[in-house]
């Protein structure tokens, strides 16, 4: 029999606010944490603005001495995992470090310590090449210096899969203890790629919305005039532990993981399969590997990129699942809030599902001014709804079509 998997502690470091706590409040203040960027000077951009954290001080989590050393998107991941490791009072010495893992995604890593880096060779050459270029680069280190911190010597690798990087790195971490190899998982996601290459390239590409004027209205899923996403920063982290272990040492649980599902649309780099045939396979995967009824399923966290075409296909991937129930269903976008956290979107999602559940609560869509009429869903407009939830979905779909579903039960 597979072992059971809880989650016993929280953390995120987000646009809308530090710390769990404080991120799900400013989901449910409603205000967007979009605006003009100051990370660097974005006057030539299509875009110029994006949902950045204007107030994150490392030294607050992290040792002075190291801070030069890890790229912002490590620092992330790192007070994210502080806050939900003291949440869940894990407390790991002796042979059991060797069964606690840690698996972080992310989209892009270390990306403002490459740009910076490769702006010193081309203006100083070679020799004014940072030695740390290497470990503060590489997507892997986020969950190295978590390790570090703590002495976890399980399970621990990376994984970049874009905007469903946390989504599944949660969901192999919920596997792990599933399947026995480990007894504690620190997983989740984090990114910082408010840069001017990554930025520019996202403008490139057409991807973000282009409202340079009003910002605080430019991330509006299932809006009929959304016209892109925009571009956030952050990091969430989750403890999942095995039920009984847990249970033994008197955690708080806060949610259980019940469900996990993955696939692949195969069909564009950038673009959702239209049909939602492959999501709507994805998202019913998950509810099989729970065993839920469909009737049990009380919110969704949408993906609700705020892009044309993800939130159509989103939508009818919801409706092929649920059928007529879909539309009882309270859907929402955090991102309309947060901006879109790419590799860490779907660990921070994940955390505001659990949060509605424990606090009866739904974090609303913001911005839903004009009904789309392909967009058919209730979207929980504008305002929190409170609501008992018994199970909750959060959705993660990213470029290359990769799509990861979770599951999460009220205990």
């Amino acid at each position: 029999m597979a072992n059971r998997v809880v989650v016993t502690g929280i953390g995120a470091v987000t646009p809308c606010g530090i710390g769990a706590e404080n991120f799900f409040n400013g989901l449910l203040k409603g205000v967007s944490a979009a605006d003009h960027i100051t990370h660097f000077d974005a006057t030539n951009y299509s875009t110029r603005f994006a949902c950045e954290i204007k107030s994150f001080e490392p030294e607050k989590f992290i040792d002075p001495k190291k801070i030069s050393r890890m790229d912002r998107f490590t620092q992330f991941a790192v007070a994210a995992a502080k806050e939900s490791i003291s949440m869940s009072g894990l407390k790991i010495d002796g042979e059991l470090r060797k069964q606690v893992g840690v698996i972080i995604g992310s989209g892009i890593g270390g990306i403002i310590t490459t740009e910076k880096n490769i702006r010193a060779l081309l203006e100083r050459g070679p020799r004014r090449i940072s030695p740390f270029l290497i470990p503060m680069m590489i997507t892997n280190m986020a969950g190295g210096e978590i390790a570090i911190e703590y002495g976890f010597q399980g399970p621990n690798f990376a994984v970049s899969s874009a905007c469903a990087s946390a989504g599944h790195a949660i969901g192999v971490s919920y596997r792990l203890i599933q399947n026995g190899e480990a007894k504690v998982m620190v997983t989740g996601g984090s990114d910082a790629a408010i840069t001017p290459i990554s930025h520019g390239a996202f403008c490139r590409i057409g991807a973000l919305s282009k409202r340079n004027d009003d910002p605080a209205h430019a991330s509006c899923p299932f809006d009929k005039e959304r016209d892109g996403f925009v571009m956030a920063e952050g990091a969430g982290i989750l403890v999942f532990e095995e039920m009984e272990f847990a249970k033994a040492r008197g955690a708080e649980i806060l949610a259980e993981v019940i469900g996990f599902a993955q696939s692949d649309d195969a069909y564009h780099q950038t673009a959702p399969e239209p049909t939602g045939e492959v999501a709507a396979y994805t998202i019913q995967k998950a509810i099989d590997d729970g065993k839920i009824d469909k009737n049990e399923v009380d919110y969704i966290n949408a993906h609700g990129t705020s892009t044309p075409y993800n939130d159509k296909s989103e939508t009818v991937a919801i409706k092929k699942v649920f059928g007529e129930r879909a539309k009882e269903i309270p859907v929402s976008s955090t991102k309309s809030v947060t901006g879109h956290l790419l590799g860490a979107a779907g660990a921070v999602e994940l955390i505001a599902s659990i949060l509605a559940m424990k606090k009866s609560i739904i974090p609303p869509t913001i911005n839903y001014r004009t009904p789309d009429p392909e967009c058919d869903l209730d979207y929980v407009p504008n305002e929190p709804r409170e609501k008992k939830i018994r199970v909750a979905l959060s959705n993660s779909f990213g470029f290359g079509g990769h799509n990861a579903v979770i599951a999460v039960r009220k205990v």
